[in-house]
């Protein structure tokens, strides 16, 4: 696995070693006895195994022995990359749990406050005036308004009959004296 230590120009630094990143998806070269070896760490591992045995059979130990620790180097970044995200999913299994264990709590702890407001809705409650038992009214007859403590209220008051229209006036004093005979009351005459 050979890292290249130049730094790119550019804004975006492309060379960057991966850091607690997708080490079980990620693409590495490899650079062993043979030549480069490239691909994910599970497809260098297999590449490596396949050379120690090809070198196994050519009765080559020292270049079996070699592939044979490059494909180790690769096996255990491997493995500690599947350890990591093991321990991960634990921790997110484990805060799962706890958050719906927290979310069964507080339902429940729902249902029993709905359960006593229905309870209490359905049962009457002795100091209600709604449920108390009232009293029949009863009509004494003949009272006025200032017997019964009643406040008086505009729209209590009696109506009052419309007025009549004046009749019009005439011309003159001669006119008044005219009309008044014709009334027939006498002390109207007299005015």
């Amino acid at each position: 696995m050979r890292m290249s230590k130049s730094r790119s120009r550019s804004k975006t630094n492309r060379n960057r070693p991966v850091t607690g990143g997708n080490v079980v998806n990620r693409v590495f070269d490899s650079s062993g006895p043979e030549g480069k070896v490239r691909g994910t760490p599970q497809q260098i591992i297999d590449k490596y195994n396949q050379l120690a045995r090809d070198a196994q059979l050519s009765n080559d130990r020292v270049a079996t022995e070699n592939f044979q620790q490059h494909a180790e180097h690769y096996l255990r970044l491997l493995s500690e990359a599947q350890r990591e995200q093991d321990a991960r999913r634990e921790e997110q299994d484990a805060r799962r749990e706890e958050q719906e264990r927290q979310n069964r709590e507080r339902q429940a702890e729902r249902d029993r406050e709905r359960a006593e407001r229905q309870e209490r809705e359905s049962t009457p409650r002795q100091d209600d005036p709604a449920t108390a038992p009232q009293p029949d009214v009863m009509d004494l007859g003949g009272g006025s308004d200032e017997d019964s403590g009643l406040v008086e209220t505009p729209e209590s008051k009696p109506k009052r009959a419309p007025r009549r229209p004046r009749a019009p006036k005439s011309a003159g004093k001669a006119g008044e004296a005219e009309q008044a005979p014709q009334s027939g009351n006498p002390s109207e005459a007299a005015e």
